[in-house]
């Protein structure tokens, strides 16, 4: 398939997932293991974790980010290492936590970090609400902040061209700032940024803008949302369509579809595929690609949601860290090759010839 200009060998998305582990936003020699594996796997594209614009944009102290020299050049080695060992393109999660930053790892806990605790700092938000009762309430964004966070985005957008990110991902999900800007549940302002839906879209399409303008023009990006926010009163689908519209006028090359994480009263409604049908109404509303996400865990499911039409490829995440060769395994059993590293050719098993792209085993 092709996403914009960029065309992928398959349909299988490697989704951004946050490792906590990088060093004042630099990733170490945990990511190039990581990335490293992941890149072997033979999915169509990896996209990297949601990786902060700036410093207080982190979502805890261990994210990854893109705002600074040393950010820069330890993803420059990172990629360096991926590249001299895999052909699979690579994009980049751009985002900002807003009201979620200064947080802890989930392994420890992932309550907030208080200004003034070690390793905490002031969150900003569209509005000076909290995420959850008791948490520190935001700095809301003024004028002066929306400019200094699309500038961000720009400066990171830049640099990840610099590194030949081969495409870009703007966070607008998960509850983190974009998506406060859309869920009228996080934004209560009553200026230009809030109130009406044409309102609440402004920021994420402006930063949408802002970040397409400097990217190069032969390098896709696209935007992950979350379809709704499971609470009464929030983001629905139908204000998801009315975005991704407004975003596929704008060039955007395709439409993440996930959903959730505004609000820590949210009742999802867990399933396999769960958010498939919300994927099926966004491709059915525009003429772009559709990547559908969450609880696609076997190869006959993932096939089917492709063959009947309600997305148009597949990302994992959970499910391919826990199968790092997810998409061999898949290829075996739908008939389809992959490529595979030479040095692994011969963990084929007989039964599955020529499995492997290219693949020639000799008597050794």
């Amino acid at each position: 398939m092709r996403l914009g200009p960029l065309s992928l060998d398959n349909r299988i998305l490697i989704a951004p997932m946050c490792q906590y582990s990088a060093s004042e936003g630099t990733p170490g020699d945990w990511h190039l293991i990581h990335l490293g594996h992941l890149a072997l796997s033979g999915a169509g594209l990896l996209i990297l974790e949601a990786t902060a614009v700036e410093a207080e944009g982190r979502i805890t102290p261990g994210d990854l980010g893109l705002y600074s020299d040393a950010n820069e050049a330890g993803l420059a080695r990172v990629l360096a290492a991926v590249r001299a060992h895999s052909t699979m393109p690579v994009a980049m999660q751009l985002g900002h936590a807003g009201r979620k930053a200064s947080s802890r790892a989930p392994w420890e806990g992932g309550a907030q970090i208080r200004p003034g605790e070690p390793g905490g700092w002031k969150a900003f938000a569209p509005s000076a609400v909290p995420h959850a009762p008791g948490e520190d309430v935001p700095l809301a964004l003024d004028a002066e902040g929306l400019a200094r966070v699309r500038e961000a985005f720009v400066a990171a957008a830049r640099r990840a061209a610099r590194l030949g990110i081969e495409g870009i991902e703007i966070h607008a999900a998960h509850g983190y700032l974009l998506h406060q800007f859309l869920s009228p549940l996080a934004n209560h302002r009553d200026d230009a940024y809030g109130g009406s839906l044409e309102n609440r879209l402004r920021f994420p399409l402006e930063v949408f803008d802002a970040v397409r303008a400097v990217f190069p023009a032969g390098r896709p990006v696209w935007v992950r949302v979350s379809a709704v926010d499971w609470v009464e009163g929030g983001w629905d689908l139908e204000g998801t369509v009315a975005f991704a519209k407004a975003l596929e006028a704008r060039g955007c090359a395709a439409i993440h579809v996930s959903s959730g994480g505004v609000s820590p009263k949210q009742a999802i409604a867990l399933g396999a595929g769960y958010q498939v049908p919300f994927a099926e109404r966004v491709k059915a509303e525009v003429g772009i690609p559709v990547i559908a996400v969450g609880l696609i865990t076997e190869a006959r499911q993932a096939e089917a949601i492709l063959a009947e039409g309600k997305a148009d490829a597949i990302s994992l995440a959970r499910a391919i860290l826990y199968d790092p060769r997810w998409p061999w395994h898949a290829a075996a059993e739908l008939g389809a090759q992959v490529k595979a590293p030479v040095q692994y050719w011969r963990s084929q098993p007989r039964e599955f010839k020529d499995l492997f792209e290219n693949a020639k085993f000799g008597a050794r």
